[in-house]
């Protein structure tokens, strides 16, 4: 397959409610587009700017829905209005990259694609442009899925453990043995341990024709609806009613089970880029520079003594006294303060917003 630069398409997915992250994140303003760590871009601006260092500007799509789509319009301007994918409903991310996957082959049949979670860290920008286009040259010469994965550096129960299989000729690519999400920490260390798991990153890079026949495999009687109904002469319009109409009747599938778990073309490359998913609070601690004490201070005003092991993010116009505390997590957004255990408080966040929504509603949320 010959193939060129304008044959490199990304989409970023951004339609997540952050609720790991809250308080700072909340549904009515996720986590992807608040400028976190106070530089000036939001996560899904930084994963743009990172993005558009490896494909051209034109064939960059962000997946969100119709509740945060004039967030991407506001927060990158220069992305063309029909490159927003908004959704009518929120659903898990298969049932987006299979919209996404659609759109790009029926404008480029020979693209290649990359999907981008909207909230990670990368922190060697460089190896991360040459890993992403070594990745390209592979799905333009094979048929595959081609999942980038990170050796783990701790047992952590938050993340996606792919396990590697035989190696393939590419070096660092390897086929997809099987793959586990979110075990639990003694599986997690068991796995680190091992050598033979890397964390699921949540890229994935193939050509686009593969990658519609993934999708096609996955949502077989939604696709075939969608070649029957918008194909050929149909119009950019006929496409969107047919999404409006349509996509709240996809199933509720993750992206990286319905690639990892399912199929036996999946390869994974193990990767050197520096990575860290900034959807929970714990990686977000993991992946900062600590200062003494261990303390993780973001963009806040504190005077923390006889302290370690610590996150606190609270409000810029805020004085926070911290002493004697080890180990939590101290987050102030609006009208909530999070003060919790920061070991697996991602469970422990999921039962405080399902209780908080029961008892005061979404006004907290």
């Amino acid at each position: 397959m010959k193939t060129s630069n304008k044959d490199n398409f990304c989409v970023i997915l951004a339609g997540g409610k952050g609720r790991r992250l809250w308080p700072c994140s909340r549904v009515k303003k996720p986590k992807q587009f608040v400028d976190f760590f106070s530089t000036g871009r939001t996560l899904l601006q930084s994963t743009f700017d990172r993005m558009s260092k490896i494909i051209p500007l034109e064939n960059i799509y962000i997946s969100t829905n119709h509740e945060y789509a004039h967030f991407v319009l506001e927060q990158l301007p220069e992305l063309p209005r029909e490159n927003v994918l908004s959704e009518p409903i929120h659903r898990n991310t298969a049932p987006s990259v299979a919209w996404a996957t659609y759109r790009i082959q029926r404008r480029n049949p020979n693209a290649r694609m990359v999907v981008v979670p909207s909230d990670q860290a990368v922190f060697k920008e460089d190896v991360f442009v040459n890993e992403i286009k070594k990745g390209l040259t592979l799905v333009s010469q094979h048929e595959q899925i081609l999942a980038l994965g990170v050796t783990p550096t701790r047992p952590e129960p938050g993340y996606g453990y792919i396990q590697m299989g035989e190696q393939v000729s590419e070096e660092n690519v390897y086929k997809v043995k099987s793959f586990t999400e979110k075990p639990d920490r003694s599986f997690a260390k068991m796995f680190m341990d091992s050598g033979e798991f890397l964390w699921n990153t949540g890229l994935y890079i193939s050509n686009v024709h593969h990658m519609l026949d993934c999708m096609h495999r996955m949502f077989p009687e939604m696709l075939h609806k969608v070649d029957l109904h918008v194909s050929g002469a149909a119009t950019l319009d006929d496409e969107l009613l047919y999404i409006e109409e349509n996509f709240p009747a996809y199933p509720n599938k993750s992206i990286d089970f319905g690639l990892l778990d399912q199929h036996e073309d999946a390869r994974v490359m193990r990767c050197e880029f520096g990575w860290a998913d900034l959807g929970m609070w714990h990686s977000v601690y993991e992946s900062l520079q600590k200062s003494p004490g261990d303390n993780v201070i973001i963009s806040s005003n504190v005077m923390i003594e006889n302290s370690r092991d610590n996150i606190v993010k609270l409000p810029s116009d805020h004085m926070c006294v911290i002493n004697g505390l080890e180990g939590f997590i101290v987050a102030e957004e609006g009208n909530v303060l999070l003060i919790c255990k920061k070991e697996d408080s991602s469970a422990l966040i999921r039962k405080y917003i399902s209780e908080m929504a029961i008892n005061h509603g979404d006004e907290y949320i």
